[in-house]
């Protein structure tokens, strides 16, 4: 199981995902780093997909939550090359798709880290995706689904936690509705509320 404590008083089985919804500046980010945050903290990998930060500054802001250095950390970064930066060059820490398009190149880099994490003797790992939004931009929403339908079926596999944004008002019904299904459950943010935990 998967402790979601301080955030929420609920434990969740292996291979869970679970969708954060909430406009924007509601706090979903900081919400799903705190939550790798308190993973590593007790010992389990964390992986961030990024399609809004370069992966630097993710990890800057990782390391105000908890030190990490020695710790099983990564970022697939979909931001960088796509600004121009030619070659940033890889890390054991990051690893860079060409853009938030490149969905199998973002695919490939969870598995290297999953699989390199797993050399480790690492056998538990939270991942966080900032944000599906972004993807939705770049795509339709039928690729985005199939993408979604892979990747979520991949942390399931490894027995990972999955946790994903999406910004509630950039979307219209029928594709919230669509990605949900995808979710075994959904955590609601509101500007002003408490965030809101709804497990399937």
């Amino acid at each position: 199981m998967y402790d979601l404590r301080p955030h929420f008083e609920e434990e969740v089985e292996l291979g869970t995902n679970l969708l954060l919804t909430g406009p924007p500046l509601s706090g979903k980010r900081s919400l799903m780093l705190d939550m790798l945050a308190d993973g590593t903290d007790h010992g389990d990998g964390a992986i961030i997909v990024t399609t809004k930060d370069g992966g630097e500054r993710v990890l800057k802001d990782y390391a105000k939550r908890t030190p990490y250095e020695g710790k099983p950390v990564a970022v697939v970064d979909c931001v960088t090359r796509q600004q121009g930066v030619s070659d940033p060059g890889e890390s054991d820490r990051i690893k860079y798709a060409s853009s938030p398009v490149d969905m199998t190149g973002i695919g490939i880099k969870l598995s290297e880290f999953l699989q390199a994490f797993g050399d480790r003797g690492i056998d538990r790992n939270r991942v966080m995706v900032h944000s599906l939004s972004t993807l939705l931009m770049y795509s339709d929403l039928q690729t985005v689904f199939r993408f979604l339908h892979v990747f979520t079926g991949r942390i399931q596999s490894v027995n990972g936690l999955g946790l994903f944004s999406i910004d509630s008002t950039a979307h219209d019904e029928q594709a919230m509705n669509t990605i949900k299904q995808l979710f075994d459950g959904v955590i609601t943010l509101s500007e002003d509320d408490e965030a809101e935990i709804r497990l399937a």
